[in-house]
């Protein structure tokens, strides 16, 4: 009889529930999101622990479900998550290990987060007693002060100078909205904190400008924007690991030197046909010299945009949703967003360069040129369709769970490929367009060049400047905002290099399924836009239909 129970109990005890990693997906972004806007404080070690917990946490949850049980579209998310959290922590483990670095120029920031990480608490705060403390601060710092202006840290690289100056800026940031919180409310607070606060604060700001003035912009007058930061070739393996490519960097710019040749032969031939022999400088300075008048390029982008929309659409490369196409819009980027963008950006709001009143002679003369007829129209469906705008348009509507990982090589690859593909398909119409499509190409073998040699330490940002100026041929304004681009932080170590090894990837995705496969054109790029921003040799995972192992090592040698 109890047998028979028990086996009545377990027909009707429910299946297990189907694992849903997607909405695991959004609840890790929406949980790491909440940690970040809560654990703020710079330099805090409560921070550095909790958000460590929070993502081993996540790496245990993934490690304990029935990985034999997910279907080939779940490993791919799988995979996903469980990168993205070992990124995380590795992007804590690079941050203490640089701000450790750091001890002897801050060392009143054991003083300072407390305070930051009590505020946060909402801890009742004693008036007296942190003022004694504040001040304190404000002397240890005129002593780092006094210090640096006797010369004691001359031995410091810029690099390591520019990173102090970053985080001393971050604790003046931290200050204010310390001292902001309680300041008027608590009567007590703001008696004894006011004049205890300004002196820090003071100070701080006195302390980061010496360190650029002295350390980096005495140094042959450099630039503290083009500074930068390497990270170093481990952390490049590392990273390189995390985005599926199994390749060293070595290898990715030897690739990259093979496509700039390819490209030089290219520009030999348009140069040649343009009638200036091979001296492809002068014929682009020629094709430079073919741009708007002022007031003109607004409607000259406008032409360039619909132009591209037609050629895929009418030849059945990509559906376009009419939505999609009529929602790009445009805007003028200003003079000093132009000083780190000297190019176009894009996506649904198309960001135009072009000289302004405000600009010098020389800064006109510059943006004119970069923003020629040609080098424009190569930009155009980079940016908008079938680049840019078109990948977000479909991001918004096909697995959204997948915008969380992003990656440059999906993102900027893409649009990459497509310059090559449209190059393929005569999109050029004669030899100005070809060598305005060639300037980018060659400058996306270029990037990757001077950023995985930056990063190695084998070159400096000036130098990385000289490079694009002798080998691209930019203006030097403009190389000098790129490179300000690549090296100011706001971008990952690997960006400017997924661009060019992206397009290799799908290309060599297109001549796989497409070339001497059975995938349609259309149907291929379709299933690309349709499964998000992820390593593509996991999307080539998911266009065959393979299921990756649990233990996935990356083995697509998609350059040979």
């Amino acid at each position: 009889m109890i047998s028979c129970l028990l086996a009545v109990a377990a027909l009707q005890s429910p299946a297990p529930a189907p694992i849903d990693l997607r909405a695991r997906i959004e609840h890790y972004e929406a949980d790491r999101s909440a940690l970040w806007r809560r654990y703020a404080a710079p330099l805090s070690t409560e921070r550095a622990e909790r958000l460590t917990a929070f993502e081993r946490g996540v790496l245990a949850e993934l490690d304990a479900l029935d990985y034999d049980a997910l279907g080939v579209d779940q490993r791919v998310d799988w995979h996903l998550l469980r990168d993205e959290a070992l990124a995380s922590l590795a992007g804590l483990e690079l941050e203490h290990r640089r701000d450790s670095e750091l001890a002897e120029l801050i060392p009143f920031a054991e003083r300072l987060v407390p305070l930051f990480e009590a505020r946060q608490r909402v801890d009742p705060v004693d008036g007296s007693t942190t003022a004694h403390l504040v001040d304190g601060v404000g002397a240890r710092i005129d002593e780092v002060q006094a210090a640096v202006d006797a010369g004691e840290f001359d031995a410091l690289t810029a690099v390591v100078a520019g990173r102090a100056a970053g985080r001393i800026d971050d604790l003046g940031w931290a200050l204010r909205e310390w001292y902001d919180f309680r300041a008027g409310y608590d009567p007590l607070f703001t008696w004894w904190l006011a004049q205890p606060k300004s002196r820090v604060a003071e100070g701080l700001e006195d302390l980061a400008r010496t360190l650029r003035e002295r350390l980096i912009e005495a140094d042959d007058g450099a630039d503290a924007t083009l500074v930068g930061d390497p990270i170093g070739r481990e952390a490049l393996l590392a990273a390189l690991e995390r985005e599926f490519i199994p390749y060293s960097p070595a290898e990715l710019i030897e690739l990259a030197r093979t496509e700039l040749a390819w490209c030089d032969a290219r520009m030999a031939e348009s140069a040649r046909a343009l009638g200036f022999g091979d001296d492809w400088r002068a014929a682009q300075a020629h094709v430079k010299s073919l741009h708007a008048e002022p007031g003109a390029q607004p409607e000259l982008v406008r032409h360039l945009v619909e132009e591209a929309i037609d050629f895929v659409t009418e030849r059945d490369l990509v559906t376009v949703p009419p939505l999609c196409a009529e929602t790009w819009r445009m805007t003028m980027l200003s003079p000093e967003r132009q000083r780190v963008s000297p190019y176009f950006l894009g996506g649904e709001l198309m960001q135009v360069s072009f000289p302004t009143d405000a600009m010098t002679d020389g800064e006109k003369r510059a943006t004119l040129a970069g923003n020629n007829e040609h080098f424009s129209r190569a930009v155009a469906h980079h940016e908008v369709i079938p680049g840019h705008h078109l990948q977000g348009f479909m991001q918004q509507r096909f697995m959204p769970h997948r915008r969380l990982f992003s990656t440059p090589f999906w993102v900027e690859g893409w649009a990459l490929y497509w310059e090559m593909r449209l190059w393929d398909l005569g999109f050029p119409r004669g030899p100005e367009d070809r060598i305005g499509m060639l300037f980018w190409r060659r400058h996306r073998c270029a990037r990757v060049i001077f950023s995985l040699s930056f990063h190695l330490g084998e070159m400096t940002a000036p130098q990385c400047v000289d490079f694009l100026v002798e080998n691209v041929g930019h203006e030097r304004d403009n190389a000098e905002a790129e490179v300000r681009r690549s090296v100011g932080g706001d971008y990952g170590p690997l960006y400017q290099a997924a661009y060019m090894i992206g397009g290799l990837q799908f290309r060599a995705l297109h001549r796989e399924l497409v070339l001497e496969g059975e995938w349609e054109e259309r149907a291929f790029h379709d299933a690309v836009l349709q499964r998000g921003s992820i390593p593509i040799e996991l999307l080539r995972a998911s266009l065959l239909g393979r299921a990756p192992e649990r233990e996935l090592a990356s083995s697509w040698r998609f350059g040979e």
